[in-house]
């Protein structure tokens, strides 16, 4: 009988749920190879000793500190956030699956010249990394190539690329590219602008207009270049975009902006020029953000699934740590159809195969 005077330990768990020792400390931990029943039976046993994990004795024991390091690329934003607010929603769901894994989570802003992994894994401040904001890979590629090498455990949100060094989950932002512009094909309207990026430097934009032009050709228009307008993903530069068209004088009916800040700007650019929404010129953003809800008029969007790709961003590299093979993930979109579109009711719609 144990002394109830004494703290309960890993050994009490064990010879109350009739398992080993180490079967209690891999079942605490969240090792897979612990069966569910068994995990199941092992935590009923420590809520009833009211044992708790000593998580500092524990990461010394496994040479792990029990925390992740979430990096994002500073990318200013008109109100010095330094955060596009597409990630805003992204981290509420890491820190919620990071929660459930038993780890903490370290938030922090990194150019690209900085040694992340003499930052953070050497430096034991953390037992893997994830990249945030980081859209054109080639300029650090030399960097994850290094980083892989030496034994880093890190995961990026990104496009998804064959000949990427590490593992990547990002958007299918192909498909859709290619559902933005069907939807607004199937309201009739064959005049669609595209404001954004379409170079290697902004791989997601680009795969967002490859997905737009596919749909136009497929459709039998031939796509304009003068219907396209570089952007970066702002509302200054969305707003920006949209004047330089109405100042080309080309006829448009519609305007896919390759990121809801960009669909955002030129919502307001359109208002500025007398253009009305929906009836003029329909328009569909990228992203999801919330704040596309709350436009006059609400904005259409191509949503990406936030809370699944915290989550896998998260299991990923947990996966890694405990080293398991993981493999690169690709996300379907889902279109949310609003006012600026004609819609009154978010729809969910997945990309055509």
């Amino acid at each position: 009988m144990r002394d109830k005077r004494r703290k309960a330990n890993s050994w009490d768990i064990a010879h109350l749920a009739g398992v080993s020792q180490s079967t209690v400390s891999r079942a605490l931990r969240g090792d897979p190879m612990v069966s569910a029943a068994t995990r199941e039976r092992i935590l009923a046993v420590a809520r009833q000793l009211n044992y708790h994990v000593d998580k500092n004795a524990s990461s010394l024991r496994r040479q792990h500190t029990g925390t992740l390091a979430l990096l994002f690329f500073e990318d200013p934003t008109a109100d010095d956030s330094a955060i596009n607010p597409f990630f805003h929603t992204m981290l509420g769901s890491i820190i919620r699956a990071c929660s459930r894994e038993g780890y903490d989570l370290l938030v922090s802003f990194q150019d690209l010249l900085r040694d992340w992994l003499a930052d953070y894994e050497d430096s034991h401040k953390a037992d893997g990394i994830i990249l945030l904001g980081y859209g054109d890979y080639l300029a650090y590629r030399d960097r994850l190539e290094a980083l892989i090498e030496h034994g880093a455990h890190l995961v990026r949100w990104g496009q998804v690329l064959p000949d990427h060094p590490g593992v990547s989950i990002g958007c299918d932002n192909f498909a859709g590219g290619r559902l933005a512009a069907e939807h607004l094909l199937s309201l009739g309207r064959r005049r669609i602008a595209f404001i954004g990026e379409s170079a290697p430097s902004a791989p997601e934009m680009e795969d967002r207009h490859r997905g737009y032009r596919e749909a136009l050709i497929e459709a039998g228009l031939t796509p304009d270049p003068q219907l396209q307008v570089a952007a970066v993903s702002t509302e200054a530069s969305g707003s920006e975009g949209l004047r330089k068209l109405l100042e080309r004088g080309v006829e448009f009916d519609s305007v896919f902006g390759a990121s809801d800040l960009i669909a955002i700007g030129a919502l307001s650019a359109l208002r500025a020029a007398g253009r009305r929404v929906p009836e003029d010129v329909s328009v569909v953003g990228f992203d999801g953000i919330p704040m596309g809800a709350v436009t006059r008029p609400s904005l259409t969007t191509v949503a990406q699934d936030t809370k699944r790709a915290g989550e896998a961003l998260v299991a990923s590299l947990i996966h890694q740590i405990n080293g398991r093979p993981v493999d690169n993930m690709i996300l379907p979109p889902r279109l949310v159809v609003r006012e600026s579109c004609g819609g009154g009711a978010t729809i969910d719609l997945t990309p055509t195969p």
